[in-house]
C-alpha cells in the first residue's frame, strides 16, 4: 500500500514561516515528480510547487519568492518551506507524486494537512 504521510501543517501567524514536509512509503516507484497541491474552501485544488527527480522546480505564481520546493531522493522525501505568510495561503495541503508509465500518469496523494494564516 503507498502512503504519503504529510507534517508540519499548523496554525500560524500572517508573516511567520512554516516548512511541510511528506515522506512517501510502501510500494511507490521511485523517480517520480514530487510536488505540493493545495484546496482553499469553496476553490478548486491547485499546484503549488513541484520538483522532478533531477531537481527542477515550478512554483504558482502566488508563492514564487517566498517558497522552496526540495527533496530527499535517498528518503523519499519533499518538502516546501513558506515564508512571508498570507492570509490566502490558508487551505489544505496535498502531497502529490505522479509517475509515468507507457499506460500514462499514476498519481498517489497524502491525506491533506491544514494550513491557517491568521492576521
Amino acid at each position: 500500500q503507498v502512503q504519503l504521510v504529510e507534517s508540519g501543517g499548523g496554525l500560524v501567524q500572517a508573516g511567520g514561516s512554516l516548512r511541510l514536509s511528506c515522506a512517501a512509503s510502501g510500494s511507490i516507484p521511485s523517480g517520480g515528480a514530487m510536488g505540493w497541491y493545495r484546496q482553499a474552501p469553496g476553490k478548486p485544488r491547485e499546484l503549488v510547487a513541484r520538483i522532478s527527480s533531477g531537481g527542477s522546480t515550478n512554483y504558482a505564481d502566488a508563492v514564487k519568492g517566498r517558497s522552496t520546493i526540495s527533496r530527499d531522493n535517498a528518503k523519499k522525501t519533499v518538502y516546501l518551506q513558506m515564508n512571508s505568510l498570507k492570509l490566502e495561503d490558508t487551505a489544505v495541503y496535498y502531497c502529490n507524486v505522479q509517475v509515468w508509465t507507457t499506460i500514462g500518469p499514476t498519481n498517489y496523494w497524502g491525506q491533506g494537512t491544514q494550513v491557517t494564516v491568521s492576521s
